[in-house]
């Protein structure tokens, strides 16, 4: 095949650029180019509290009224976070669509692309590796529709847990549990999500808290993958081959739930173990409700609760109003007296948000964004820790 040197010339131009060809691109037209734009936020900035009485400003338009979720896998969390998504949209008369990548984080890009290319007017991204995704974010957030991250930038609106926090929340109960139910000694597992830059504040809070702790010996600290359930059962099942006697794990709810699995299938489970993750996800919140067993606790991030308050900012960006462009999601430390009005709260996010009080319980806003400061978006690892 031969092809033109001029086409040729222009198409290493693009890649060194990092334009975006939608053509026939050997021998054919160069049908659209997608140009960069703003970098938006790069640099760490402490944002004020948001003010829900800023101006709006100018609605986008030629974008469709369309929420769109990909989603990284079917962990419960993240299903929980498209459940509020889907019923912020119902109410708020928007089209949802939601596509699961099963990890593929290519995969994830190009079904961004695609929803860009058709001119969705809201995409929350999540993915297994954020850096495949963040260009294909910001060519959407070019496009001026809204852009909503859970944890890695680049987003209008990017949520967080404040995550040493999260991670001392559940220390601490471990803490309190080997201090007085275990004499003060216990070998520990920690399953991290070190290889998520993001998220790693967690797990420093962790072996903070232990390092305090002469009678601990942390027996493993190690990233299961995937992180999943699957993954935690696996690395249980090799990390009982050499320390078959565990006394905590911690980690996400995913991973320790399938640490559990395998402590059970092994039949090393003990009612006096701790077992504790994070996200309060429903099975972890069905074990802790047990009351007998070896799961303990969860930090609950309501995901369907924050997942609702996302759906409705993005609406209110298509109607030109001014958002929030950070929200942290507060932990909440899971206890048999409030697991009752917790689980109410997964299942009518939307009472939660229209309730001052009971959303502030759950979520805290920072700094203001709308379609004509878009410029603005966050690109940079946001948290409120850091402030």
């Amino acid at each position: 095949m031969t092809t033109n040197g001029n086409v040729i010339a222009f198409l290493l131009l693009a890649a060194c650029r990092g334009i975006l060809l939608t053509a026939s691109l050997i021998g054919g037209p160069v049908l659209a180019v997608a140009q960069e734009g703003p970098p938006g936020i790069t640099h760490r900035t402490i944002f004020p509290a948001f003010d829900d009485k800023a101006p709006a400003c100018t609605a986008p338009a030629g974008l469709t009224k369309v929420l769109a979720y990909v989603q990284e896998n079917e962990r419960e969390f993240l299903q929980g976070v498209g459940n509020g998504l889907s019923l912020a949209a119902k109410n708020r008369g928007l089209e949802y669509r939601n596509v699961v990548v099963e990890n593929d984080a290519a995969n994830a890009a190009a079904q961004i692309d695609l929803f860009r290319a058709a001119k969705v007017g809201a995409v929350i991204g999540t993915s297994s590796n954020p850096a495949v995704i963040s260009h294909s974010l910001q060519q959407v957030i070019w496009s001026g529709a809204f852009v909503g991250t859970i944890v890695p930038p680049p987003a209008t609106l990017l949520l967080n847990a404040p995550q040493y926090a999260t991670g001392k929340v559940l220390t601490d109960a471990a803490i309190a549990h080997i201090v007085t139910k275990l004499g003060g000694k216990a070998n520990v597992v920690l399953l991290t999500q070190d290889s998520m830059q993001y998220l790693s504040p967690r797990f420093k809070a962790m072996r903070d808290g232990f390092d305090k702790l002469p009678g601990v010996t942390v027996v493993a600290d190690i990233t299961p993958d995937p992180v999943s359930k699957e993954g935690g059962f696996a690395a249980m099942n090799t990390i009982l081959l050499a320390n078959p006697d565990v006394d905590v794990v911690l980690g996400s709810d995913a991973v320790v739930l399938g640490a559990l699995k395998a402590l059970r299938a092994a039949h090393k489970d003990r009612p006096n173990q701790f077992l504790g993750g994070i996200d309060g996800e429903p099975e972890a919140v069905s074990e802790i409700k047990k009351g007998d067993g070896p799961y303990k606790a969860s930090v609950a991030l309501s995901s369907p609760v924050f997942g609702y308050a996302m759906g409705q900012f993005a609406a209110d960006w298509l109607e030109g109003k001014s958002i929030p462009q950070a929200m942290d999601i507060l932990p909440i430390a899971l206890t048999n007296d409030n697991i009752v009005q917790y689980e109410a709260d997964l299942a009518d996010p939307a009472s939660v948000y229209g309730n001052t009080m009971r959303r502030n319980a759950y979520l805290k806003m920072y700094g203001n964004i709308c379609y004509d400061t878009r410029d603005q978006y966050v690109n940079f690892p946001w948290s409120s820790e850091q402030n």
